[in-house]
């Protein structure tokens, strides 16, 4: 819903002496255009301490920047002044709800209503703003404000594009579908509404084509409009993501799309910031390091730009300035503006930092410790956000890949515990897989240990199965992992594993029976020595299975002279 605080209170116009400067001011936040609205802002109330509504809409910049101690200041004073303060009070009472005082905001809002006019209709939409745009949004009643408002004015385009805003954070699409096109119906020239509805067109399955054609509908009426720019940008990024194939063409049309949009709005450290933003998504860590550069030169102590540094260098291989970076951002905000990728960038750049390879090739881990730290920040990123373990498997396969199956095991272990990750089979697979090859590299005594990792191996590879029941890998896999659990119930479940695998095996035919040799060996084998206690005729079946495989095996021709 962050898009969403940039838009409705845009365009109200004021009936006050400063209306039309106002109103240029108001074009500017619609336009995203935030530096040029808050010098018109300021400017304003030099000329004009007395008019309230300008202290609240500079109040309200600052809260879309996230500069809540600004927005206060201005609000605080704007209260004070005599003309039209109630709009202050609404600003002071969404500072209330972004920090869980939802009380105090009502008592705020309340007192607002009370003293309205029978005519009085804005306030009651920055009332609902305030509602979908806090930290902590409620989008009942705002939506239920903002009818309040329609019932008022029921020409109110502002109250329509708000209203649809609320139902958008209330995911009821068709409702907001419905009051972005009154919107537009009533006021053509409400560019936001036509942009809205283009967003709901994008998030609508695969509907890119018709969400481009709307953006450039919009650009139609007017060039300059820099949000429409920017939602061209988000939707051939997504289309990218939705078609691989076209992934380089459709990323590289979002960039130039993005930078059209900066070019339009301003480049001010918040606008930069969002442009890093949009460069994390699309992948771009070379324009991301220079963008953070240059960022760092408008202020030098905003912690956030130093999220993107440390993004960008570790993408760009630069690991120990990556953790540098990351560790000072962290210490420097406050935990709640820590997100899950944060701690996924400083787990995944200790873990470069210590993983390098010997004279021979293999993988060793230089720094145990801060090994140990970075599967620890890794499991964070989850905890904080489970939606991230979409990006678990490339991290899993590249541990697995370097044979470090433990920590493989553990981040692939953390994926599955999300029933919502796109990677649900493989990470499965790989869980297994990870388990049972780290349980291979132990010692006797700490195999002799090691039953429970095995059993998730097991519930693993049930899942995989579940899945694709002619999943060979994952038969012969689990009769592996049951022959090293080592108790009755798990030898019989070896046995059942290696009897499904040698049925799909076979039914496949001679090409896959020659291919498959060694395994087929190997199940017929451990196979028939279980029966060999249980079943001596299936045994000895089994064990002539292996001679026809390889007439020269010893160990079936011993077994067979055994069991006569």
């Amino acid at each position: 819903m962050k898009e969403l605080k940039i838009i409705g209170l845009s365009l109200l116009v004021f009936g006050t002496a400063n209306a039309q400067d106002a109103e240029q001011a108001l074009k500017a936040i619609d336009a995203e255009q935030y530096q040029k609205a808050k010098t018109i802002l300021k400017s304003l109330i030099a000329s004009d301490s007395d008019e309230g509504r300008n202290y609240f809409l500079l109040g309200d910049v600052y809260l879309k920047q996230t500069e809540q101690d600004s927005a206060a200041m201005y609000f605080n004073k704007g209260v004070k002044v005599k003309h039209d303060p109630e709009y202050n009070t609404i600003g002071l009472g969404q500072i209330d709800l972004n920090k869980g005082n939802a009380s105090a905001a009502e008592a705020k809002f309340k007192a607002v209503k009370d003293e309205l006019r029978r005519k009085d209709v804005e306030q009651l939409i920055y009332i609902g703003r305030a509602y979908i745009e806090s930290d902590n949004p409620d989008y009942k009643k705002a939506i239920a404000v903002l009818n309040q408002a329609i019932e008022k004015d029921s020409q109110s385009a502002q109250a329509y594009l708000s209203l649809g805003d609320a139902y958008v954070g209330d995911k009821n699409y068709n409702e907001a579908y419905k009051a972005y096109r009154t919107a537009s119906n009533l006021d053509s020239n409400l560019l936001r509404a036509d942009i809205q509805l283009g967003v709901i067109t994008k998030n609508t399955g695969a509907a890119f084509p018709e969400a481009v054609a709307a953006f450039n509908k919009v650009i139609a009426k007017d060039a300059n409009y820099g949000p429409a720019y920017r939602e061209l940008a988000e939707t051939y990024y997504l289309w990218g993501a939705y078609e691989p194939k076209k992934y380089n063409e459709n990323i590289k049309k979002a960039l130039e799309y993005y930078e059209k949009y900066m070019t339009l709005t301003d480049y001010s450290l918040n606008s930069r910031m969002r442009h890093a933003d949009f460069l994390v998504l699309a992948g771009d860590y070379k324009a991301l390091e220079e963008e953070a550069k240059k960022m760092q030169q408008l202020d030098k102590v905003n912690p956030r730009i130093l999220r993107y540094l440390a993004y960008s260098a570790y993408e760009n291989g630069n690991y120990e300035q990556s953790i540098k970076a990351m560790t000072d951002f962290m210490s420097q905000v406050d935990p709640k503006r820590v997100i899950a990728r944060d701690h996924l960038y400083l787990g995944l750049a200790e873990m470069a930092s210590v993983i390098s390879e010997d004279e021979q090739g293999n993988t060793v881990i230089t720094d145990q410790t801060v090994f140990d730290k970075a599967i620890s920040d890794i499991k964070a990123s989850a905890e904080k956000d489970i939606e991230i373990t979409n990006q678990f498997n490339a991290i899993g396969k590249k541990l697995f890949g370097q044979k470090l199956y433990g920590p493989a095991s553990v981040v692939f272990e953390v994926a599955t515990t999300n029933p919502d990750n796109r990677n649900l089979f493989y990470d499965n697979f790989y869980l297994a897989y990870s388990i049972y090859f780290d349980h291979l590299n132990k010692s006797p005594e700490a195999q002799a240990e090691n039953a429970e990792q095995l059993q998730k191996a097991d519930v693993a590879l049930d899942y995989v199965i579940k899945l694709s029941p002619d999943a060979q890998d994952a038969f012969l896999y689990k009769a592996r992992v049951n022959q090293r659990i080592k108790t009755d119930e798990s030898y019989q479940k070896m046995v059942e594993a290696y009897n499904e695998y040698i049925r799909i095996v076979t039914e496949k035919g001679d090409a896959e029976v020659a291919k498959q040799k060694a395994n087929l060996i190997e199940a017929y084998s451990n196979a028939a020595s279980y029966y060999a206690v249980t079943e001596k005729e299936k045994a000895i079946e089994y064990y002539n299975k292996v001679l026809e495989l390889d007439p020269n095996d010893g160990y079936a021709k011993g077994e067979l002279e055994r069991l006569k």
